[in-house]
């Protein structure tokens, strides 16, 4: 099979690269199944209903959310309608939605996505993620019932996503780190055939401060002191993720970072 996973979505000008460019890519690669990070494609904060169905209409298989998950009032009633828009496992128990679910594609192959938020340097606490993941993996045996297993592992500190790549390796074929918005040099292959990288980077302008106008963030950074709300960056995209392939098992036997478009340098199958 052929993945794409495209790290967090930031903003309109995100939301609309990722629209106007999935389709193209599904083709041009021959993908058999896409996942997105949403959760900041409105406002920079959240995902709403009307945003997600933009992203699912462009072509998106399954989103995932994160700390963001709730930001827009709307998500709880779109958890419960749309099945291809998970959050994380983590959450409260009676929070709406589920943080895994089994995907059949068109090609009839059967495609696991999990997510979950790290512990380390995160604002409010949530349950264990490696417990968690460890539990939802065992529902869909990666060669067995699923043919691939995707993790979003949403967190703050690079050791704790490499952790968790060691925690799954064998387990799923790709561990994500999403939620930094800039992607990192360090995807492989583990030892038992995982795909994994600490982080995706974003779908968004680079020109910026983690996809936001620098004006603001600077400011906070001198003074201290609130002055304004942040406001998405607009100017040109780099949509930025991994490509993978998978082998007999399901475990990976390519993986390739994304970057098209933007400032960064290019990177592509």
């Amino acid at each position: 099979m052929k993945l794409l996973f495209l790290g967090d979505v930031m903003g309109r000008a995100g939301r609309t690269a990722v629209a106007e460019q999935l389709a193209r890519l599904r083709a041009d690669w021959a993908l058999d199944f896409i996942v997105v990070n949403g959760e900041n494609a409105t406002g920079g904060m959240g995902l709403s209903a009307a945003h997600a169905k933009e992203l699912l209409d462009a072509g998106a298989d399954c989103i995932t959310l994160g700390d963001h998950a709730f930001d827009q009032r709307d998500m709880n009633s779109a958890l419960e309608a749309e099945p291809r828009i998970i959050r994380p496992l983590n959450y409260a128990r009676s929070a709406p939605g589920v943080g895994a679910r089994l995907f059949t594609t068109q090609g009839g192959k059967k495609v696991f996505v999990a997510q979950a938020l790290g512990q380390v340097f995160m604002k409010r606490p949530f349950a264990d993620p490696f417990s968690a993941l460890d539990a939802a993996l065992k529902a869909a045996p990666l060669g067995q019932i699923a043919d691939a297993v995707i993790v979003d592992f949403h967190a703050e500190a690079t050791s704790e996503k490499m952790g968790m790549a060691h925690w799954l390796d064998g387990r799923a074929t790709m561990v994500c780190g999403t939620h930094t918005h800039v992607p990192t040099a360090d995807a492989r292959i583990m030892p038992r055939g995982t795909a994994a990288i600490s982080d995706l980077g974003m779908c968004g302008d680079y020109n910026s401060v983690i996809g936001m106008e620098p004006l603001e963030p600077m400011r906070r950074f001198v003074t201290g002191m609130v002055n304004g709300r942040f406001t998405p960056a607009g100017g040109a995209v780099t949509l930025a993720g991994l490509y993978v392939e998978t082998g007999e098992g399901g475990i990976a036997r390519r993986v390739v970072p994304v970057r098209l478009g933007g400032l960064l340098q290019e990177s592509a199958p």
